[in-house]
C-alpha cells in the first residue's frame, strides 16, 4: 500500500465533507473503521480543517477582543490536540514495523513518518483554498493568475512530498531505516513546567 497516496485521498475526503458544513463546531463525519489508518489520518485533517478557519476568524481586525482571547485558547488547544494525533500516527507506525530488525548499517530519518503525513494534512488544505482563490469571480485576473501560479508550486510539492513520504515508509519496512516516536513534550500547557502556571498564586 503506498500509504502517501491513501493518506492524499483521505485527506481530500475529509476536506471536502468538512466543507459541507464549513462549520468550526460540525463534529467529524469520519466514515472510516476506528481501528485503520485511514481513521487516524482523516480525524487529524479534520482537526487541522477547523484549525484553518480558526486562523482566518481571528484575523479578523473587528474581532471582539474577548472572543479573540476565546479562540486563542481554543486554537491553543486545538495545537495540542493535532501534536498529540501525529504522535498517535508514529506510534501506529512503529507497531506496524515492530518485527522489522534495521539492517547494521541503516540510517535514522530527520523527520518521522508522522510528521511528515502532518505536512501532506497541510498542504492538502492549502491546495484546497489555493483552488477556491481561483475560482473567485469577486477578484481581478492578476490575483487569480497568482494563485494559479501558486497552486502549480503546491501540486509539486504535494506529488514530492507524497513520493518521499512513501519511499521513507519503504525504507523503514525493509530495514534501510529505522524510527523513533520522539514525544514534543511542550511546555506552556503543562501547569507542572510553565511557571506562569506553577507560580500562579490563589
Amino acid at each position: 500500500m503506498k500509504t502517501a497516496e491513501t493518506a492524499n485521498s483521505v485527506f481530500d475526503n475529509a476536506i471536502r465533507e468538512y466543507h459541507i458544513h464549513d462549520d468550526i463546531d460540525f463534529p467529524s463525519t469520519n466514515p472510516y473503521p476506528k481501528d485503520s489508518i485511514e481513521y487516524i489520518l482523516f480525524e487529524k485533517n479534520w482537526v487541522d480543517d477547523v484549525q484553518w478557519h480558526l486562523e482566518d476568524i481571528i484575523r479578523d481586525p473587528n474581532i471582539d477582543p474577548v472572543e479573540a482571547l476565546a479562540l486563542k485558547r481554543r486554537i491553543d488547544r486545538s495545537n495540542q490536540v493535532r501534536t498529540d494525533m501525529v504522535e498517535e500516527i508514529d506510534s501506529w507506525f512503529r507497531e506496524k514495523f515492530a518485527n522489522v530488525s534495521p539492517d547494521p548499517d541503516a540510517k535514522f530519518n530527520t523527520e518521522s513518518p508522522a510528521w511528515a503525513l502532518d505536512r501532506l494534512s497541510i498542504l492538502a488544505l492549502k491546495i484546497w483554498h489555493m483552488e477556491e482563490q481561483t475560482r473567485r469571480e469577486d477578484a481581478d485576473s492578476q490575483h487569480v493568475e497568482r494563485c494559479r501560479a501558486k497552486l502549480e508550486v503546491l501540486l509539486e510539492q504535494r506529488s514530492d512530498l507524497t513520493t518521499a513520504i512513501d519511499e521513507l515508509l519503504e525504507d523503514i519496512a525493509s530495514g534501510r531505516k529505522y524510527m523513533k516516536v520522539y514525544r514534543q513534550m511542550k511546555m506552556y500547557n503543562d501547569p507542572a513546567t510553565n511557571p506562569v502556571l506553577y507560580g500562579k498564586k490563589d
